[in-house]
C-alpha cells in the first residue's frame, strides 16, 4: 500500500430518493449515527429520475465513485420508478467496465425512511471498499492520455 493509497480519502457522490433514502439519511443524523463524511448527498424526488449522464458527470468531474439510493423495491411513490432505477443502474455498470472503471465504483441501495442504520452502516462500507480501490484518477479536462492504441496511431 503506497503512502498515497494510506492517506486517500474517497469522495462518493450519492443520490438519493426524496421520500426514503434521504430521510433515512437524515434520520441517521438526527440519531447521531456514526458514519463517514465522504457522502455528498444530492436529492432527487425517485431514484428512478436519475440520468445516467448525472452519474459519469460526477465521475469526469472527480468523485471517487457514486452511490444511488431509492426506496425498496415495491414501496416506490412513483409505483415502479425504482425498477427503472435498477435497470439503469445495471446498465451504467456495463458502461462503466467498458469505459475501464471498476463496477465497484457504483453502488446501489434500497432504504426506507426508517433504515438510518442501514443506511450509516452501507455508507460506512461503501468508503471502506472505495478507499480500498483506491482514487480513480481519472484524466482531467485538457490533459493528455497516453494509451498503447493513441501510441500506434502517432508512430
Amino acid at each position: 500500500m503506497t503512502e498515497e493509497t494510506k492517506s486517500f480519502e474517497p469522495t462518493i457522490i450519492g443520490f438519493t430518493c426524496n421520500w426514503c433514502s434521504y430521510r433515512a439519511a437524515d434520520m441517521a443524523g438526527t440519531a447521531r449515527m456514526k458514519y463517514a463524511p465522504n457522502v455528498r448527498l444530492i436529492r432527487l424526488m425517485c431514484s428512478g429520475r436519475l440520468d445516467p449522464t448525472f452519474v459519469f458527470k460526477a465521475f469526469a468531474s472527480g468523485a471517487d465513485a457514486v452511490l444511488i439510493s431509492g426506496c425498496h423495491p415495491g414501496d416506490c411513490h412513483y409505483i415502479s420508478q425504482n425498477y427503472k432505477a435498477l435497470r439503469r443502474f445495471h446498465l451504467m455498470k456495463r458502461v462503466l467496465t467498458q469505459l475501464g472503471i471498476e463496477p465497484g465504483r457504483l453502488k446501489l441501495l434500497w432504504a426506507s425512511a426508517a433504515e438510518g442504520a442501514i443506511f450509516a452502516s452501507e455508507i460506512t462500507k461503501f468508503v471502506e471498499e472505495v478507499r480500498a480501490l483506491g482514487p480513480l484518477n481519472w484524466p482531467q479536462p485538457g490533459e493528455q492520455v497516453s494509451t498503447p492504441i493513441m501510441e500506434e496511431v502517432t508512430a
